[in-house]
């Protein structure tokens, strides 16, 4: 009974359970659009966006989280305003990845000759410090991810039509390019709280892993958006809890390695079929046709 309540007599893991709970849903919930809408490839530039965001603000002398927040927000948004040219063409983005990169590896010798004696806040940035949360901090990451889970479930509805079929939805009045915009920037928050959590390097895990298992079991959109937020908190958990009892496995680490054997799993108890990356499934695909004809005006 001693070896069960140790854990939770720990501060820094009841801090991290916290803001990683909060996190892993969030990434759970926005992940799954990133997958419907493929849009996978936009996270992995963000985690190059959040390191060199993060490494500015260090050396310039400010905050980490404003240089997470606003890199990662901003260049959401940039790619949202490439419109179609960001979202299908891999160039677009990948064309800068190592000029990001490099530029974070600047600040990182800026910060590190000038303002700081230690060389951990590369390692920190790049793979996380879950570990290493404060209770304000654990705080404010917790409220923060839950304002992006309940922002993105306030849009759900809407955005789940517009990523299914974006020229009915168009016809039907609703707000697409505002929407993905909206959802870009709930992206670029997702990706700043899971850099404090996995880290750059690794977040695109945390938002694409969870969710790509959800999509390969679930039938439909609302199961499996609850699926994609409840095995990102799952695998948190079952992450965190593997680093405490190894102590020389890195958490984030853990977190990702679980989280990639739940996906594995997934696919091989049901694997995909083949279809273009954009259409939806029979049973989506099903449930918009007959929206369409309940939804049809009738000839006199």
């Amino acid at each position: 009974m001693t070896v069960l309540a140790d854990p939770f007599a720990q501060p820094f893991l009841m801090h991290a359970l916290l803001a990683g709970s909060a996190i892993a849903a969030a990434c759970g919930l926005v992940g799954y659009f990133l997958v419907l809408r493929a849009q996978v490839f936009t996270g992995d530039a963000l985690s190059h966006v959040a390191f060199t965001g993060a490494l500015a603000a260090l050396a310039l002398g400010y905050d980490l989280r404003l240089g997470l927040f606003g890199a990662t927000i901003a260049a959401a948004l940039l790619l949202g305003a490439l419109g179609r040219s960001g979202r299908a063409d891999d160039v677009v983005i990948g064309s800068v990845f190592s000029w990001v990169l490099g530029l974070g590896v600047f600040f990182l010798t800026l910060y590190t000759t000038s303002r700081s004696t230690h060389g951990n806040a590369g390692v920190s940035v790049l793979f996380g410090s879950i570990f290493g949360l404060s209770a304000g901090q654990a705080r404010t990451a917790a409220l923060i991810a839950a304002a992006v889970g309940l922002l993105l479930l306030a849009i759900a509805r809407p955005l789940l039509f517009a990523s299914l079929d974006e020229a009915v939805a168009t016809a039907r009045g609703v707000p697409v390019r505002l929407l993905g915009f909206a959802f870009l920037a709930l992206v670029g928050a997702a990706a700043a709280e899971a850099t404090q959590a996995v880290g750059a390097l690794l977040l695109l895990g945390l938002l694409a892993a969870p969710a790509g298992a959800a999509q390969r079991l679930a039938h439909s959109p609302y199961p499996g958006l609850a699926l994609s937020c409840a095995l990102a908190v799952g695998e948190l958990w079952a992450g965190l809890a593997l680093a405490y009892a190894v102590p020389g496995m890195p958490p984030s680490f853990a977190i990702l390695a679980c989280a990639t054997a739940v996906y594995a799993a997934a696919f091989a108890v049901r694997p995909r079929r083949r279809r273009h990356p954009n259409r939806p499934g029979p049973t989506l695909a099903r449930t918009l046709e007959e929206r369409r004809v309940r939804q049809a005006p009738r000839a006199p």
